[in-house]
């Protein structure tokens, strides 16, 4: 079988696992961002709101700046079962496919290159290890006049997920 097609698979194969691999390092990136919240409720009502999402969220006060009226809180992040099996999964048919283009190239060593499907779940420990990490979370109540429509504003530096679900727990509208 010494046809063009089988090269170029090869070709396009690697790519994808090049793809496949950029994927998988990617699953770990800090994705840390700032965002302006603000809420129709006042100081005294939003901080104890604050702080119990926060304690229920498994964060602890790590330090305290009453002058600049901001918290700093650290918490463990566990990794996700589902994107661990996920990505093994992925890696697993990447590997399959690579392994059998080999094989119809290399047809002495289809059986080798079938093996190395076996290290698929390399990819889900690698997950597994980095996104096993503490997050700070950094938190800045900022009041604002009676007059305006938000009396409280937030600036919170965290995680976007984390973001994401604190923003839709508290009911608190992004400020632009």
């Amino acid at each position: 079988m010494d046809t063009p097609i089988l090269p170029s698979t090869l070709l396009l194969t690697l790519l994808l696992c090049v793809g496949q691999f950029f994927f998988i390092r990617a699953s770990t990136k800090d994705r840390t961002q700032t965002a302006q919240l603000a809420s129709e409720k006042d100081e005294a009502t939003l901080m104890p709101q604050l702080q119990d999402y926060f304690k229920a969220r498994s964060y602890r006060v790590t330090a305290v700046d009453p002058q600049a009226n901001q918290v700093t809180m650290t918490g463990f992040v566990r990794p996700s079962w589902f994107l661990a099996i996920f990505l093994t999964l992925l890696s697993a048919i990447g590997l399959l496919c690579i392994s059998l283009v080999l094989s119809q190239l290399f047809p002495r060593f289809s059986i080798a290159f079938l093996g190395i499907v076996l290290l698929s779940p390399a990819s889900g420990i690698f997950y597994w290890k980095k996104a096993k990490k503490l997050e700070n979370v950094l938190l800045r109540l900022e009041a604002s006049d009676s007059k305006q429509k938000f009396p409280s504003k937030i600036t919170v530096i965290a995680h976007r997920d984390e973001l994401i679900e604190l923003q839709r727990t508290l009911q608190l509208k992004t400020v632009e």
